[in-house]
């Protein structure tokens, strides 16, 4: 019997960066994935939009469009956990229901929920620097993107660089607390 069969089910971590678009979730990425002590995969949803083809869009179907992508990303990295695999994900919650479905999806005790802030000012010089978002796009995101206020963990880009907040998270990976804020918002959403 192949051993790859008869390998001991588990389910993969995953650490979820959450902020506005340019507040830093993928430098923090980069810097985490070498320092943890497993295989990690980074899973950002802008892969997800960049694998899309070069079809144009008709506006009234744009919103459509990306509400599937964003669905398809959520069940891609639960899939990938619950296959095993750990998985660094970066993503925006910046819409209700983007959470909703993550909560559904996703093992609440496996997923570590890092809140990753930056002062306004520079989320606007980095756009400006970028040159590929809409200007003013992190703004408008800003309030939405932590509304729901419950992190285990959360890091400042403008005052700390990407490598100083990997090893934040990473060093929180070993004493997680119980409950998770994953298991908490759950809790939470279970009794509306």
């Amino acid at each position: 019997m192949d051993h790859l069969t008869t390998a001991p089910p588990r389910q993969g971590l995953i650490i979820f960066l959450n902020g506005t678009t340019s507040s830093g979730k993928s430098a923090i990425a980069a810097e985490l994935l070498p320092i943890l002590d497993e295989p990690y995969f980074h899973l950002p949803v802008d892969a997800f939009h960049a694998l899309r083809s070069p079809v144009p869009v008709p506006p009234e179907s744009l919103d459509l469009l990306l509400h599937r992508t964003w669905r398809g990303y959520h069940r891609a990295v639960a899939g990938m956990a619950a296959a095993g695999n750990h998985i660094v994900m970066d993503h925006v919650l910046s819409a209700d229901w983007r959470l909703e479905d993550c909560l559904a999806l996703f093992s609440p005790r496996d997923v570590v929920l890092v809140g990753v802030h930056c002062p306004l000012p520079e989320l606007e010089r980095r756009e400006r620097l970028r040159g590929d978002r809409p200007p003013g796009l992190a703004a408008r995101q800003l309030a939405q993107v932590h509304a729901h206020g419950v992190y285990d963990i959360e890091c400042d880009t403008g005052t700390t660089d990407p490598a100083a907040c990997a090893r934040l998270i990473r060093d929180f990976l070993d004493d997680r607390p119980t409950p998770t804020a994953f298991e908490r918002l759950r809790a939470t959403a279970g009794a509306r």
